[in-house]
């Protein structure tokens, strides 16, 4: 296991493991539900730049240690009795929060997201960055910005927007509302929702076959659907020919077809 520290004497506040071609990270700050810091935000965009970057690693799993996956911004470090000040929000969103999502949805790898406990605020935005959620059905997704006075940041209100459509994502980040993880999957936010004591076996056998799939057509697929939220059709359509024109060229599309017709499972090599 390869770890990411703040200092000797404080524990990391991310982990990495390298698991075959899943690159796994926890969030490990359990004992403040994950909350987020800069040092925590700014190793965490390391890990998946070099996730991104490394040939090797075909796959990307996000969790959090302990009972929840992450609290939001932890507001310890925002406490105003302690800075004269306002802090520059606007700065620390461009240089902390952004890269992290952007990496996410960027990505040419797909990048998985487990949800036990909570996420909430800006936790909750990572959480709407991935390519698949699966969540805790009894797992909550607390939209919290406005209750301290906060517009939305790190990327949650596109997603929401996306997922929800205007009318129900601006009712639930005016109101702080919730939805567990099975209200998630229902209104489009989430993949899939398991009770909590199956989550970690689901997440295994996603992870493991994502791991073992074909890499660029996933990386593809990521794009196709990145086109189809910001396109015109037409755009969109010359946009979906081009990856497949890809796709089509890579080894991995040459084994799918000859196992299908060999009547075999398919032995991708993600590329």
């Amino acid at each position: 296991m390869t770890t990411f520290s703040d200092t000797p004497e404080t524990a990391p506040p991310i982990l990495v493991e390298q698991r075959g071609a899943l690159t796994a990270i926890t969030l490990n700050r359990p004992q403040k539900l994950n909350a987020l810091t800069e040092a925590l935000l700014i190793q965490l965009a390391d890990a998946l730049k070099a996730a991104q970057q490394d040939q090797t690693v075909r796959a990307v799993l996000l969790t959090g240690a302990g009972k929840a996956f992450c609290a939001g911004q932890d507001l310890a470090d925002r406490d105003p009795r302690k800075h004269a000040e306002p802090f520059d929000l606007e700065a620390i969103q461009t240089r902390l929060f952004h890269p992290v999502v952007r990496l996410m949805r960027e990505m040419e790898k797909p990048v998985v997201v487990a949800v036990s406990g909570v996420a909430a605020g800006a936790g909750a935005a990572i959480a709407l960055a991935a390519d698949i959620i699966l969540a805790a059905d009894d797992a909550r997704f607390i939209l919290s910005f406005a209750k301290v006075g906060l517009s939305v940041d790190a990327g949650a209100g596109f997603a929401l927007v996306q997922a929800l459509g205007p009318a129900r994502a601006r009712g639930l980040m005016l109101t702080g509302g919730t939805l567990t993880g099975r209200e998630a999957v229902e209104a489009g936010l989430a993949f899939k929702s398991v009770p909590s004591a199956n989550l970690t076996d689901e997440i295994d056998a996603l992870t493991t076959a994502l791991a073992e799939g074909p890499t660029a057509a996933y990386g593809a697929i990521k794009k196709a659907v990145q086109a189809a939220h910001t396109s015109d059709f037409e755009t969109y359509l010359a946009e979906e020919a081009r990856l497949q024109g890809l796709a089509g060229k890579t080894s991995d599309y040459r084994e799918g077809v000859l196992a299908f017709l060999e009547k075999r499972q398919a032995t991708f090599r993600g590329r």
